[in-house]
């Protein structure tokens, strides 16, 4: 299934449509993408109206399984498969945790958050102090050394007329960031955020149909969010009306 243009109708579609694919990717890495020992959980990281997915690893052993075997999926090593993304780029800046933050991203459980997957909204964008808030939002993040993979499916704005990883990433590495443009205005973006902090990114336009991104869940490990096969599942729920507005004006 290709991305539809979801800037064609009302921002409540897409919410409406964001709570659905975030409870999709939740089923899904719960469903047997997430190795054992970590889990994910839908959560409002700082009270904002859309919910994260938020992977945690476990502080609790594990259960055994009936057989005795570990029967949980592996993750990929950096070294040894790198993901494979069109762009990439590393800075040689060091990202240090400020321990004072910690407690705006830990789970109400205690365990230990690693990941978070945000999926840009409308409202993100719509003003200078909403983008300046989820901006500052993912720096505590990934300032934690939270690994975050980033969802944005919105045309840029005046905010962010490079796109999202530019706006995001800085001027510092900015030569090596790719832009988007007005055929391929979404980007995917996955942060690997603990030391030297390093990026992934896809490019897409719409039709375009959503590619496997990496989540980190170590600063050397990492697994495949299957986002195309989330997002056909949420989209089988939007009402039909919604659908033929959003088709209408992608086709």
């Amino acid at each position: 299934m290709g991305i539809h243009d979801w800037g064609t109708i009302f921002s409540g579609a897409f919410h409406d449509f964001h709570q659905a694919w975030a409870a999709e990717i939740r089923r899904s890495l719960n469903g047997g993408v997430l190795p054992d020992g970590y889990y994910a959980a839908i959560e409002q990281i700082t009270g904002g109206p859309e919910p994260d997915v938020v992977t945690l690893e476990s502080r609790s052993p594990a259960w055994p399984s009936d057989d005795g075997q570990d029967d949980g999926p592996g993750t990929l090593a950096v070294a040894e498969q790198p993901p494979k993304v069109s762009y990439t780029c590393e800075t040689h800046k060091e990202r240090y945790a400020r321990k004072t933050d910690r407690i705006a991203v830990r789970h109400v459980s205690d365990d230990e958050t690693v990941a978070v997957i945000e999926i840009v909204s409308p409202g993100n964008k719509d003003s200078d102090r909403a983008f300046r808030s989820f901006r500052q939002k993912l720096d505590v993040l990934a300032d934690c050394g939270i690994h975050l993979l980033v969802i944005d499916l919105f045309r840029p704005t005046r905010r962010d007329p490079e796109g999202f990883p530019r706006a995001f990433w800085g001027s510092d590495e900015e030569a090596l960031i790719p832009a988007v443009d007005e055929q391929k205005p979404f980007s995917l973006t996955s942060f690997r955020s603990e030391g030297a902090v390093a990026g992934y990114f896809e490019i897409l336009g719409v039709g375009d149909e959503l590619v496997p991104m990496p989540l980190f869940l170590t600063p050397d490990e990492y697994i495949y969010v299957p986002l195309a096969e989330t997002y056909a599942a949420a989209w089988q729920g939007v009402p039909a009306q919604w659908k033929k507005i959003v088709e209408g004006e992608s086709a």
